[in-house]
C-alpha cells in the first residue's frame, strides 16, 4: 500500500480477515481447469441452437422460406417470431418509470441493424444448425439508413423508429452560464474529442443450456450478470415468474457486455417449443458483428477561464450513437452528464447529453458506464487548457480538485472524503523522473490523469439486495445470496465480510449464489453495486446472526460480556465456547441461527431534467489518479508503453488481492481503449469481425504497473468500502492520450480514439 498506514491500525481497529491479502479460492481452481463455465455444459438429447440474423443494416422482410433449411439433416424445428407468445421485450431504460417498447425476441418485420436475430434454427449437432441457418431463405427490401447520429438529428432524417431518432436528452444546470459567457474579461476555449466503438471482449463466449426439470419448471444455466432475467423470460413465454429459474454459474468476464440478455430468451422458446434441452454458443465472430458496443461518444467542451486562471464556466454537448435500440443507453449518458465537469470545482455548469437512434449496432452497458468516454474529454481538455494558459498541468489541476463538502455540477453535496491530491501525489512519487528517450529519433511523454467515477444505481431505483445466512449444526456457515460472480471475486469478498463479523475461519463459511430459484435475489453484477449493495446485505445479515448467537449464549452460560472469535464465543472471564456447542444450545431453544435480510440503499426524488439539478444522483463516487510515461518513434508513431502508476482511494480494501486484481485490469482493458482496438463498421458492416483484425493488447504491449492503494474508511459500502471494478478504467485513455501530447512536444493532442501510430504520426508530419 505504498506505505499508506492501514485503517484498522490507524483507528485502532482489530481487522482479522477484512483487508487481508487472500488469495481466492476460485483462482486456484480457473487455473487448474476445475470451473466449469456455461458452455462446459452438456446433457442428454440435447439440441442445438443458431441464430439467423439480418444481413442488411435497414430493411423489410418480405418473404421468409425455411423449406431448404428443413432439409438440412438433423434440423429438428425452426422458430420465428409467430412461435413466440410475446414477440416483444420492455423495459424502463432511464429508471424514470417510462416502460417503452424495446427490441423484439426475432424480428418479422423491419429490421435496423446488421445482426439483427430474426429466427433460430434447432438441430440434433452444432453443424447441422449451422448448415441449417445458411439455408434459410429471406427476401429483402433494402430500406434508406442512417449511420451517424449528427445526421439522424436532422429534420429529414431516416427514421430508426417511427417515434424518432432521439433516444434521451439529460441536462445539468449549475449557476447561470449563460449570465457570464459575455464577460469580455473571460477567457473562451472550445475543444472538441471523440471515441469509438469497443468490443468487450471477454475470454467466455455467449453461452448456455436450458431444459425442463422433473417439475416442468423452465431452467436455464447462463452466462448472465443477472439473475432477474428470468422474469423477462416468463413474460416472453407468458408464464408466471416461478415457472422459470436462472443459473449463473461462474461467469468468464463481462464487464457489461452480459448485462443486457444474449442467448437466454433463444435457448428458452427454444427449450419451451420442443420440450427437449437447448445449448447455445455464439461465435466470436457473432458476438463482435451483432452484439452491443460500447458508446461512441462526440463531446464539445466549452470552457471560460478568468484572468487569475480559474474556470469560471463550462458547457458540454454529448453526443451518443444508441444504434438501432434505447437498451441501457439513456443510464450510460446519464451517467456521463453527471460527470462530465470531471472532478472539478465549477460555479456555473451547463451539460447537454443526447442519445441517437441509428442503424448501427445497438450500443449499451460497458465497464466505465459511461464515465469513462468523459474522463477522455474533460482531462484531455485541463491538459490542454492548462497548456493555453501557461499553466502547469498538475498544479492547475490541484487548484480545481473538489473536496468534501463542494457542490457538484448536478447541484448535489460531495459527502465523502475525496483524495484526489494524495492519490495525484503517489503517482508522480511512484514514477519518479520522467525518463529519457532510449534513443535519437525516439520522444518520451509522461501524462496523468484523474477521475471521479459513480458507484451503484441511481438513488431512484429503488435498489435492494438479500441474504440469507445459517450455522450448520457442525458450526460451518452457509451464506445465500443471488450474485453473479463475473470473475472479479463477488462472492469471495462476501465470505470475507461474513468470517469477520462471525469471527470463523474464513473456509468454515461456503457461499451459495447466482440461482434465481434457490438464492435470494441480488440485483444484477453491474455499474460497480455488488460490494455497496450485496455487501452492505451481507454485512447486515452477518450482524444480526451475530446477535442471534450471543444471545444464545448469554442466555445458556450467563450474561457477562461475549464476543466472537476464532469460531467460537469467548466471555469476558476467559470461558470459551463453541459453535457446533452453540447450535445445540440454540436447538434447544428453539432460535433457529439464521437470518434473511435485505439491504434498501437509500432512495431519494428522482432527477429533475428541467432544472437539470438534484438532491442526489449515485450513492458516493470512486476516486482515482494514473500516470504513464511512454516513448513514440518519430518514423512510424510506434508507442511503446515504459511505466504506468495507479492510485485509487477504495475507502477499505477488502481484499488488497482483488483490489489490485481490479485495477491491473481495469489498466490493461484501458490501454487497449486507448492504443488499438475499434471496432470499425460501414455502413453500418462490421468490418472487425474477427480477433485477427480486432487489435487487442496482448501481454508485451502492457507495461509494469504500480499500484497504490489507498483508504480513506469514507465509501459507502461495508465496512465503509468504496468501489473499484470500474473505476479502474476510466484514467487509462486520458493518461495516455495527454502522455502522446507530451511527447509531441507542442502540446497537440490527437482528439480521436484510438491513438493509432497512423494517427500519431500524421499529427507529427503536420507541424
Amino acid at each position: 500500500m505504498a506505505g499508506n498506514v492501514r485503517l484498522d491500525e490507524r483507528e485502532g481497529i482489530a481487522f482479522r480477515v477484512i483487508g487481508r491479502p487472500v488469495v481466492r479460492d476460485d483462482v486456484r481452481r480457473k487455473v487448474a481447469g476445475e470451473v466449469l463455465y456455461s458452455a462446459d455444459w452438456v446433457m442428454p438429447g440435447m439440441l442445438y441452437g443458431k441464430l439467423v440474423r439480418s444481413i442488411y443494416p435497414h430493411a423489410k422482410i418480405r418473404r421468409l422460406d425455411f423449406s431448404r433449411a428443413y432439409q438440412v439433416p438433423g434440423v429438428v424445428r425452426i422458430v420465428s417470431a409467430a412461435d413466440v407468445p410475446v414477440n416483444q421485450f420492455y423495459d424502463d431504460p432511464a429508471g424514470l418509470g417510462q416502460l417503452i417498447a424495446q427490441h423484439r425476441v426475432f424480428q418479422d418485420d423491419e429490421v435496423r441493424y446488421v445482426g439483427e436475430p430474426i429466427c433460430l434454427v434447432l438441430a440434433e449437432s452444432s453443424d447441422a444448425a449451422d448448415y441449417a441457418a445458411q439455408a434459410v431463405d429471406i427476401e429483402y427490401e433494402e430500406l434508406p439508413a442512417v449511420h451517424d447520429p449528427l445526421d439522424a438529428l436532422e429534420p429529414e432524417a431516416v427514421l430508426v423508429h417511427a417515434t424518432g431518432n432521439l433516444v434521451v436528452e439529460w441536462n445539468v444546470r449549475k449557476g447561470n452560464l449563460a449570465g457570464i459567457k459575455d464577460n469580455p474579461e473571460l477567457r473562451h476555449f472550445s475543444r472538441s474529442y471523440t471515441t469509438q466503438y469497443v468490443d468487450h471482449l471477454y475470454l467466455e463466449p455467449e453461452a448456455g443450456v436450458g431444459w425442463l426439470d422433473n417439475d416442468g419448471i423452465l431452467t436455464l444455466r447462463c452466462t448472465t450478470q443477472v439473475l432477474e432475467h428470468y422474469r423477462a423470460i416468463a413474460r416472453m413465454l407468458n408464464l408466471p415468474d416461478n415457472r422459470v429459474r436462472v443459473i449463473a454459474p461462474y461467469v468468464g468476464g463481462g464487464f457489461g457486455g452480459k448485462e443486457d440478455m444474449t442467448v437466454e430468451p433463444y435457448v428458452a422458446i427454444g427449450v419451451w417449443i420442443t420440450r427437449r434441452p437447448v445449448k447455445m454458443v455464439w461465435s466470436r465472430q457473432e458476438s463482435l458483428i451483432a452484439r452491443p458496443k460500447r458508446h461512441p461518444f462526440r463531446m464539445t467542451y466549452d470552457v471560460w477561464v478568468t484572468p487569475a486562471g480559474e474556470i469560471a464556466g463550462m458547457q458540454v454537448d454529448i453526443l451518443a450513437d444508441a444504434g438501432a435500440y434505447a437498451l441501457l443507453s439513456p443510464r450510460v449518458v446519464f451517467a456521463a452528464a453527471v460527470v462530465a465537469t470531471g472532478p472539478y470545482r465549477i460555479e456555473h455548469v451547463a451539460v447537454k447529453a443526447r442519445a441517437v437512434y441509428t442503424h448501427n449496432v445497438p450500443t449499451s452497458a460497458f465497464r466505465g458506464f459511461g464515465a469513462m468516454q468523459m474522463a477522455v474529454g474533460y482531462e484531455q481538455f485541463i491538459d490542454e487548457l492548462a497548456q493555453a494558459l501557461n499553466r502547469d498541468p498538475i498544479s492547475f489541476r490541484r487548484q480545481h480538485f473538489i473536496a468534501q463538502g463542494d457542490v457538484l455540477a448536478t447541484g448535489e453535496v460531495q459527502e465523502t472524503r475525496v483524495m484526489l491530491p494524495e492519490a495525484l501525489s503517489e503517482v508522480l512519487s511512484a514514477l519518479g523522473p520522467k525518463p529519457y528517450p532510449s534513443q535519437p529519433g525516439r520522444r518520451v511523454g509522461r501524462g496523468i490523469a484523474c477521475t471521479m467515477q459513480p458507484y451503484g444505481r441511481t438513488v431512484w431505483f429503488q435498489d435492494q439486495a438479500s441474504c440469507w445466512m445459517n450455522v450448520e449444526s457442525d458450526g460451518s456457515v452457509v451464506l445465500r445470496i443471488g450474485v453473479p460472480d463475473i470473475g472479479g471475486g463477488q462472492a469471495f469478498s462476501l465470505c470475507q465480510i461474513t468470517a469477520e463479523i462471525l469471527g470463523v475461519p474464513l473456509d468454515m463459511v461456503r457461499p451459495y449464489y447466482g440461482d434465481s430459484a434457490l438464492t435470494p435475489l441480488a440485483g444484477g453484477t453491474f455499474a460497480t453495486r455488488q460490494l455497496y449493495m450485496s455487501g452492505n446485505a451481507v454485512y447486515q445479515a452477518a450482524s444480526e446472526l451475530k446477535d442471534v448467537i450471543l444471545g444464545v449464549v448469554r442466555d445458556t452460560w450467563g450474561t457477562a460480556n461475549w464476543h466472537l472469535d476464532d469460531h467460537r464465543a469467548v466471555s469476558s472471564t476467559g470461558q470459551t465456547v463453541g459453535f457446533a456447542e452453540i447450535y445445540r444450545a440454540a436447538t434447544a431453544l428453539q432460535r433457529p441461527l439464521e437470518v434473511h435480510t435485505t439491504f434498501y440503499a437509500p432512495v431519494g426524488p428522482k432527477y429533475d431534467n428541467v432544472e437539470g439539478r438534484a438532491m442526489k444522483t449515485f450513492p458516493d463516487f470512486t476516486f482515482g489518479c494514473h500516470g504513464v510515461d511512454l516513448e513514440i518513434d518519430e518514423e512510424t508513431g510506434q508507442v511503446v508503453l515504459l511505466q504506468y502508476a495507479a492510485s485509487h482511494d477504495v475507502g477499505v480494501a477488502i481484499n488488497p488481492v482483488s483490489v489490485k486484481g481490479q485495477i491491473l485490469g481495469g489498466v490493461a482493458q484501458g490501454l487497449g481503449y486507448a492504443l488499438s482496438e475499434e471496432v470499425v463498421y460501414q455502413s453500418g458492416q462490421c468490418l472487425t469481425s474477427l480477433f485477427s483484425q480486432y487489435m487487442a493488447p496482448v501481454a508485451p504491449d502492457v507495461p509494469d504497473i504500480k499500484v497504490i492503494i489507498l483508504e480513506s474508511g469514507e465509501g459507502r459500502g461495508p465496512f465503509h468500502a468504496r468501489g473499484i471494478g470500474e473505476p479502474a478504467i476510466s484514467p487509462v485513455a486520458p493518461a495516455v492520450a495527454n502522455a502522446v501530447a507530451d511527447a509531441l512536444a507542442s502540446g497537440d493532442h490527437v482528439r480521436s480514439l484510438p491513438l493509432t501510430a497512423d494517427k500519431i504520426w500524421r499529427q507529427m508530419r503536420q507541424k
